[in-house]
């Protein structure tokens, strides 16, 4: 039950800002001065994010692979909710897309900080929402023998789940805090 709530709510994080998105690009594409109303200030700026070459790495908005893989997390959510029970490959595939989630909010997160010098509210949920699903997962998939971890990182993902995603956002926010530490103190 724990690990279907947490894939319903970041799912459903992820799906929403993935909407967010998609729909203030399309008011982008229609109108090249629109500004998304999550452009707040020169650090805040959705649109400057939206504009750049990143934002459609593989060919379209990067918000759209965002509607598809929250809302299949968000239906696995859903299903345990409901009381289905998955096999252990499936478990693994899952946790192989949320590695793949992972380490393309990374370095999303990377390009935002440090090639497009702005950032998006909605991606930051996107991101948070990203990094406790695929944190969450590899803890249940180690926890439940899906994953071949030692029995120390078994223990660890048994007593400690919420310590690996609280250190990697914690990480995130202050990669965040310092790179623009003139701005935020000024």
């Amino acid at each position: 039950m724990p690990l279907a709530l947490v894939l319903i709510v970041t799912g459903a994080a992820g799906v929403l800002a993935s909407w967010v998105i998609t729909l203030d690009k399309f008011k982008l594409l229609a109108d090249p001065d629109f500004q998304p109303g999550c452009s707040l200030n020169p650090v805040v700026s959705c649109g400057n994010i939206m504009k750049s070459e990143q934002a459609a790495v593989f060919g379209f908005p990067n918000p759209m692979l965002g509607l598809v893989a929250y809302g299949m997390v968000l239906c696995v959510g859903m299903s345990l909710l409901a009381g289905a029970r998955f096999p252990r490959w499936y478990w693994l595939t899952c946790n192989a897309g949320c590695l793949f989630g992972v380490g393309f909010v990374s370095w999303l997160q990377f390009q935002s900080l440090y090639r497009i010098n702005a950032l998006c509210l909605w991606c930051c949920l996107a991101w948070v929402a990203t990094i406790v699903m695929f944190w969450c997962l590899t803890s249940f998939n180690a926890r439940n023998g899906f994953l071949p971890v030692p029995a120390g990182a078994r223990a660890f993902f048994a007593d400690f789940t919420w310590v690996p995603p609280a250190l990697h956002i914690g990480a995130v926010g202050m990669l965040i805090l310092t790179r623009w530490w003139d701005f935020w103190t000024s």
